[in-house]
């Protein structure tokens, strides 16, 4: 198949959606498809275009056999309603000229959000005459009206009506959990129209690893310490907050440090908030490139995973497969309706907590170092989970043979035959 993946976001993107995509465009190649990808000049988490791709409209290069074609976004650091509306805007226009350099796609993988996207992504779909897959990671703009991004009413009009388009020119949805296609049925979604794979990792790169050898506790002074790691994206979904005031409260004991991973930027306002309430137990440290997060990840006696308690109740962090797939406990504290509540208590790999509580977070990792055998059984159960359940050529089947069927369906539909299975 000739695959065509629309996203905004790609390697060498450090976190969120880019190293899905990438792992997926790869592993599909790797399979024997073609696929390029359109995406924009990689900016993401620091909102700035990376310096090798600053003062270009477009940039094509190949990556492990992936045809990337990128495009100039309007991009600034502070995100705002205007600066969003022309971030989406500029890459709606400069993505579209882009998607159609290039083969005759058999199949559109596109990945919300961005929502506008679904413009260009239909018309690509129209023009070349191939299926658009919608591959929601989020649900725009319900969750941005949740959490108090979106306030405007024209705009969220807009972005409802961005969303009705959206479900209705995709010909297939998938979504990375239950909670997800719930939320479609009842806007009137067609259940035959969604088709839930869950987001994975890749269980090979990211593995248990031991920590008596480990260099990031080596680099950053954290022997014989018991770590609570918190890794990835700081906004406003988070609440880091509530992990700084947990860490006040366990600071009569010596051995236990908490340490935040992050974009710079975002490391700053929490060095003032640290600073403010007398945390002394917290170290900040910049965002690590990709090939060392197996080894950060085992730095870790604990990994956190922490949401406001008004982040709607579909949302899946990704870094949930991934510190399932580390082997070390969780400790998430998150909406114990939502999603991600439900994935670590289901693989048994940790505990849950009521978001925005630092009595219940710290009370959860004082537990946990109280009881290093719990803390390890919690490890193997979501380690073991994952293997099961988010492995990467999971996925990888899943979305192959998705594509493959999508195509077979349309070939039958147009020679207007009857399909009859083969007999095993």
């Amino acid at each position: 198949m000739r695959i065509l993946i629309y996203s905004y976001n790609y390697h060498p993107e450090p976190i969120g959606i880019a190293p899905l995509m990438t792992e997926l465009a790869e592993g599909l190649v790797a399979r024997g498809h073609e696929v390029r990808v359109v995406t924009a000049m990689p900016n993401y988490p620091e909102r700035r275009i990376y310096n090798n791709y600053r003062g270009k409209l477009y940039s094509t290069e190949e990556r492990n056999g992936v045809i990337i074609q990128r495009s100039y976004v309007w991009i600034r650091p502070k995100p705002g309603l205007i600066t969003r509306i022309l971030l989406d805007g500029s890459f709606v226009v400069t993505s579209f000229l882009q998607a159609l350099k290039g083969w005759h796609p058999d199949i559109v993988l596109l990945t919300v959000p961005p929502l506008p996207v679904c413009v260009p992504a239909a018309l690509i779909g129209w023009l070349y005459s191939c299926p658009v897959v919608l591959n929601l990671q989020d649900i725009l703009p319900e969750a941005a009206v949740h959490i108090g991004l979106l306030r405007n009413k024209l705009a969220i009009r807009v972005f409802e009506a961005l969303e009705r388009f959206a479900y209705k020119t995709a010909h297939c949805i998938s979504v990375i959990a239950d909670g997800f296609t719930t939320n479609l049925l009842n806007k009137g979604v067609p259940r035959e129209k969604i088709t839930c794979i869950p987001n994975w990792v890749d269980t090979n790169f990211i593995r248990p690893l031991p920590k008596e050898t480990n260099h990031f506790r080596r680099t950053y002074q954290l022997e014989e310490k018991f770590v609570v790691l918190y890794s990835g994206n700081i906004a406003l979904t988070q609440g880091l907050e509530t992990v700084i005031a947990a860490a006040t409260q366990l600071q009569h004991i010596s051995d236990i440090v908490f340490v935040i991973v992050g974009e710079a930027k975002a490391l700053t306002n929490l060095r003032q908030r640290c600073s403010a309430l007398g945390a002394m137990n917290i170290r900040l440290i910049p965002l690590q490139p990709r090939e060392a997060l197996p080894d950060m990840l085992a730095a870790a006696d604990v990994g956190l995973i922490v949401q406001k308690k008004n982040v709607v109740s579909f949302n899946m962090p990704s870094k949930t497969q991934v510190l399932l797939a580390s082997g070390r406990p969780i400790v998430a504290s998150v909406p114990l309706s939502g999603t991600a509540a439900k994935a670590v208590l289901r693989s048994g790999g940790g505990l849950v907590v009521q978001p925005e509580q630092p009595d219940s977070l710290a009370g959860a990792v004082l537990e946990l170092y109280k009881n290093p055998m719990k803390a390890e059984r919690f490890g193997n159960q979501g380690r073991q989970y994952a293997i099961r359940h988010y492995s990467f050529e999971h996925a990888l089947d899943c979305y192959e043979t998705l594509f493959a069927d999508i195509l077979v369906g349309r070939t039958r539909s147009t020679l207007s035959s009857t399909f009859v299975p083969e007999k095993p």
